[in-house]
């Protein structure tokens, strides 16, 4: 009997923090990861890309918002946040949303993300991020809220709140935000597999994880 060594994948996790099917998303992808370690071994990096680039830091009330951005009425953004609880519940995540959530300003989450990927953590704080806002309702964009989501992230608290004050790696950020618009990604969350396959949107774990068998046979074929 022959064994295979699982092959080496790059994914780009494009997202931003405040998108429910990027949590959902990015929890499908990773249980399908786990299911197809025998063929994969990935590492994920996390790419900024915000909803709500103008969102000022009061932010807006979830169901103005979608109503005024979508056209959605108030029944139909129950609706989809109940689909969406639903699916996140079947992932183990909990989705707390409800007619008085908030939609606010992510930059500085993106800021915090990016520092983070130099120090082994990133994967860490997007959940302690995404876990903040979707599952305890608080707000990304409060200084506070990010260097607690640091430091229950195993990360150094004097040097979040540094980056934050500072504002550091915001032309970083946004150099980043502007390259993967030039390539094409205008809707989240978009996972990019070794710079060359798409997968689009929150699928299901079996659709992440059929797609990414068949990447890594194309690439063992190729």
């Amino acid at each position: 009997m022959t064994t295979t060594t699982p092959k080496p994948m790059k994914i780009d996790f494009v997202s931003d923090v405040s998108c429910p099917w990027c949590a959902i998303g990015l929890h499908g992808l990773e249980q399908a990861l786990e299911r197809a370690g025998d063929v994969v071994d990935a590492t994920i990096t996390f790419q900024p890309f915000e909803l709500n680039p103008a969102m000022p830091p009061e932010g807006e009330n979830i169901v103005e918002h979608i109503g005024k951005k979508y056209g959605s009425t108030p029944e139909q953004s129950a609706e989809n946040r109940a689909r969406i609880r639903e699916r996140a519940a079947g992932l183990g995540f909990t989705m707390a949303m409800s007619e008085n959530s908030r939609i606010y300003n992510t930059f500085d989450a993106h800021r915090l993300l990016h520092w983070a990927e130099g120090t082994g953590h990133q994967a860490a704080l997007k959940h302690k991020l995404l876990e903040a806002y979707f599952t305890h309702g608080l707000d990304p964009s409060n200084p506070d809220v990010l260097v607690n989501a640091a430091a229950n992230a195993g990360l150094d608290v004097d040097e979040a709140r540094e980056v934050l004050t500072s504002g550091r790696y915001t032309d970083e950020v946004r150099a980043a935000e502007d390259l993967w618009r030039s390539r094409g990604i205008s809707a989240v969350p978009a996972v990019v597999i070794d710079g060359k396959y798409l997968i689009s949107g929150g699928q299901p774990v079996e659709a992440f994880e059929q797609a990414i068998r068949q990447i890594a046979a194309e690439g063992a074929g190729g």
